[in-house]
């Protein structure tokens, strides 16, 4: 690395607009990026934002060697593309190909903010399906605008702190993330996904709380005022695993951690787990984990003397 870290300056681009900022990054870098394992699926060699960019306009009559994004932030602007004028307005984005004639700028009467970087490196099929034509951020109560917004801000200021291996890399995870954020919109979005009654989410709160209970398939429906005929079909079909199934997965996962974290024996923990004797959570334990809880407490102790030897 260190024949490529000569240049320790980060490379400004001339002031355009009031409050622009962006990064250059020199070529010595961009060469150490395309070379090394992790920041070569995708990097970053320029990166910037223009806020109310008046007059703003750039012409390629042979494209640009990298892949240029675009994310209009405010106002509008245009992106002239294989033959084909797009207008971009608040919250819609594009991605220029590399090596292809184009030509874009702000709108005259509501120029546009941007967020804009040039990207490259040997992943770049992965987000083809977003590339060349203006991608829609519909707005929603859970677009996590300003969340993305911080991810770019993530890149932007690692960049300025300097080029050490450790922050071209993590810029270039964060470029993966950053545009996954706009081809997996729908997953992105989740997090915040308000859901008015989810009977599943609610039925798996209620499993949890009762984990050292007995409790019932008709308990379980009951809690989510279904019959538990169509419970269990819903159930199932979200999850995969029939109520019961998923419970008992619960109550030995439990049993797990009072096997590694506890010095409880194996009648107590079958006790509070609601099991009716040792040997029936015993058969239980062995059917989920294949080992018996005897076993697995032994294997875990063994590890983890193992891993305070290496400590040592």
């Amino acid at each position: 690395m260190e024949k490529y870290m000569k240049t320790h300056f980060i490379e400004k681009v001339g002031e355009g607009f009031k409050g622009e900022k962006a990064i250059v990054t020199p070529y010595n870098i961009r060469k150490f990026q395309s070379e090394n394992p992790i920041t070569q699926r995708l990097f970053v060699s320029h990166i910037g934002f223009y806020p109310n960019a008046i007059h703003h306009y750039r012409e390629r009559e042979k494209g640009c060697p990298e892949y240029v994004f675009i994310y209009c932030k405010d106002g509008s602007g245009w992106i002239t593309y294989n033959e084909k004028n797009h207008i971009l307005h608040s919250n819609q984005a594009f991605i220029i190909p590399a090596n292809c004639k184009h030509a874009y700028g702000a709108d005259e009467h509501n120029p546009w903010s941007i967020y804009w970087f040039h990207f490259q490196g040997k992943d770049i099929s992965l987000f083809s399906s977003i590339t060349g034509k203006i991608i829609d951020v519909v707005e929603s109560d859970r677009a996590r605008y300003e969340d993305r917004f911080l991810l770019f801000e993530e890149m932007f200021q690692n960049l300025e702190l300097g080029y050490s291996p450790e922050n071209l890399e993590y810029v270039s995870i964060c470029l993966l993330h950053f545009l996954a954020t706009l081809k997996y919109i729908n997953q992105y979005r989740e997090i915040k996904k308000i859901k008015s009654h989810d009977i599943v989410r609610d039925s798996i709160s209620f499993m949890k709380q009762n984990i050292e209970n007995s409790i019932t398939l008709e308990d379980i429906a009951q809690h989510v005022n279904y019959s538990t005929s169509h419970f269990s079909t819903l159930f199932s079909r979200r999850t995969s695993y029939a109520p019961m199934e998923y419970y008992n997965s619960l109550k030995i996962q439990r049993a797990c951690t009072y096997l590694q974290f506890s010095n409880l024996k194996i009648k107590e923990i079958a006790f509070k787990l609601g099991y009716y004797d040792q040997f029936h959570f015993s058969k239980v334990f062995r059917k989920e984990m294949e080992i018996t809880p005897k076993e697995y407490r032994t294997k875990y102790q063994e590890n983890n003397m193992t891993q305070h030897t290496k400590m040592k």
